[in-house]
């Protein structure tokens, strides 16, 4: 009698130790996935406070074609200038001129796109009638910083995709105290690491005509499609 009764009882106590897993199973793979969060929400934290101060320039690559066009137009202006330095000294002197530079330019110039401007989907040049988007920014703040005695080598055009992944143009300054970024689209002067973008290439440090890749594989076909 006892033998039929623990025979009869097997499947609804192997039924209920299914059901039990299956309870378990969801449990346990969310509490694995909120882990694995945490753990992702940990390592970008750190990622930006032990990444290199400066970018590390990669193998030579291809211009953006509207600068291709812009160096076309205005060779001078892609040539270097002045000495081959591998940073700036970035003094009191220094960062109030560079913030004065990147603060007057972004009030002067409007945004607009190169289409609205243009009639083009991308044109790179001097915003010298007040209008431009922003690798017209960048051009006339390196400019401006040329003029005041900066060499070419520590003032590179960079392309980067934003935050929504879109190509934007920015100026990065080498200095001793990392890479800087110049941006349209920010009133104060942040490190890389602090910009949360993705960049993509920037001007050679030797030679201003070449461009050097640094590290985003998806380059952006159109720079500037916003502001």
């Amino acid at each position: 009698m006892s033998k039929r009764v623990s025979l009869l009882s097997l499947p609804l106590a192997l039924a209920a130790w299914v059901a039990l897993l299956g309870a378990s199973v969801p449990a346990a793979a969310q509490e694995n996935r909120a882990q694995d969060a945490r753990g992702q929400l940990r390592l970008a934290n750190l990622a930006a406070a032990f990444a290199p101060r400066h970018l590390a320039d990669g193998r030579y690559t291809s211009a953006p074609s509207g600068y291709v066009r812009f160096c076309a137009e205005n060779g001078t202006d892609c040539r270097a200038a002045g000495p081959l330095m591998p940073a700036i000294r970035l003094d009191a002197e220094h960062k109030a001129e560079l913030e004065r530079v990147n603060r007057t330019v972004n009030e002067v110039v409007q945004p607009e796109t190169d289409l609205d401007h243009y009639g083009e989907t991308e044109r790179w040049a001097y915003p010298d009638d007040g209008r431009g988007d922003c690798e017209d920014y960048v051009l006339e703040k390196r400019r401006r910083l040329i003029n005041a005695g900066w060499p070419t080598s520590v003032l590179l055009i960079t392309v980067v995709r934003d935050h929504e992944g879109d190509g934007h143009a920015v100026l990065t300054v080498v200095t001793d105290k990392g890479d800087l970024i110049l941006d349209n689209q920010e009133a104060e002067i942040h490190t890389w690491t602090d910009t949360g973008y993705r960049f993509v290439k920037r001007q050679s440090k030797e030679d201003p005509s070449q461009w050097v890749s640094l590290g985003e594989t998806r380059v952006p076909p159109v720079v500037g499609t916003g502001r």
